[in-house]
């Protein structure tokens, strides 16, 4: 589990095609300077497993899925990418519950700087739209971010210079895919609801029947 708050910018330095999967190979003295085997690392928003640590380097082996449903595909040796290791239970909830499990990607639409900050508009599917609301949070490549605006199809972002200068969404260009992971609630939420109508009517079936006996 993350928070969204990324922690540093590292680098990719490598990519190894291997056919159906990739290994990443990437600088990150931070994040890695208590990992070991099987810990888990944040790269712009996807929980990657880390294979080895050396020098201020991981490798992660990343398979056919999660290169098709975040643009971790489109990295190449060289991207900067953002990084963040897992909360510590106990520790402060900077940002929100992040699982690190990319819904899908969206595009930079447009970026209209301000004076201290920089709005930025993100066009996304329909099918993630609407979990997004006024507000509330998103995660822009493992960036922990509050919604400004929630339209049918995109949504809006406002940038603080720390976020600018910390991470890649400062150096993101109109055009740019990004990773996006909705709010895990909403979904349970939106499931819940859609299997609990029918409880709730074996429920009042139920109340029904008792009152009968009575």
């Amino acid at each position: 589990m993350f928070t969204g708050i990324v922690e540093e910018l590292g680098e990719v330095v490598a990519i190894e095609n291997l056919g159906d999967s990739s290994r990443f190979r990437l600088r990150g003295p931070l994040v890695t300077s208590d990992a070991k085997h099987g810990d888990s690392i944040a790269v712009n928003g996807v929980c990657l497993t880390v294979v080895e640590t050396q020098d201020g380097e991981f490798t992660a082996d990343v398979m056919a899925e999660t290169l098709d449903r975040s643009s971790l595909g489109a990295l190449t040796a060289g991207s900067r990418v953002n990084l963040e290791r897992p909360m510590a239970l106990g520790g402060r909830l900077g940002g929100h519950l992040v699982q690190g499990h990319v819904d899908g990607t969206g595009t930079i639409a447009e970026r209209t700087p301000g004076e201290h900050w920089e709005l930025v508009k993100i066009v996304l599917p329909a099918a993630l739209a609407r979990y997004v609301v006024e507000k509330g949070s998103i995660t822009v490549d493992g960036v922990s971010l509050t919604v400004v605006e929630a339209g049918d199809d995109y949504f809006t972002i406002s940038l603080i210079p720390t976020t600018l200068d910390l991470t890649t969404l400062g150096i993101k260009q109109v055009g740019d895919p990004v990773n996006l992971e909705v709010d895990v609630l909403a979904k349970y939420v939106e499931r819940l609801l859609g299997r609990g109508s029918g409880d709730l009517k074996d429920l009042e079936d139920l109340a029904e029947i008792k009152e009968m006996d009575r």
